[in-house]
């Protein structure tokens, strides 16, 4: 017998930066391999082939820590698959972690709100991870994303 294969599984999650315009957000976003100044559950963000600002640009990404024990660090290599400053979006993959990805590919999107306001959209789409449910990856999306709207507003907001 053949085994079926499994639905992708997708998400999707949005963010308001408040008091920001899109054009004042989308640099931080689009700064690929600068995702720790963003996002602060992310320790360590760096390149590490590729030409910045093009597709191609793979990065990695690790976590803290738990109580000092290296062996819990969560890390990822992304490979930047698109970038278009004019709709200030951008998609990446994960080609390697220790997260248990064997396919994953997410999108952001920054859009404008509310006049002087933005909008972090997020959605990604998985093949099923095993040890992990669905509603895990989504909620664990959801948070990251509110993080990153939080601290974006923090270091615009220290910039004006």
């Amino acid at each position: 017998m053949e085994e079926q294969a499994q639905p992708k599984w997708r998400g999707k999650s949005s963010a308001e930066v408040n008091g920001h315009a899109a054009q004042e957000v989308w640099p931080l976003l689009a700064d690929f391999c600068n995702l720790h100044k963003v996002f602060p559950k992310v320790e360590t963000c760096y390149q590490l082939e590729g030409i910045a600002g093009q597709t191609g640009l793979v990065r990695y990404c690790a976590g803290f820590a738990s109580n000092r024990d290296e062996s819990t660090i969560k890390w990822a290599k992304e490979r930047l698959l698109m970038i278009d400053p004019i709709k200030r979006c951008l998609s990446y993959e994960v080609i390697d972690s220790n997260m248990g990805f064997k396919s994953y590919v997410a999108i952001m999107h920054v859009v404008p709100i509310n006049g002087d306001g933005s909008m972090i959209e997020w959605s990604f789409v998985c093949d099923p991870t095993e040890g992990r449910k669905m509603e895990d990856v989504q909620s664990f999306g959801e948070s990251s994303l509110q993080s990153i709207a939080k601290k974006i507003e923090h270091v615009l907001t220290i910039l004006k």
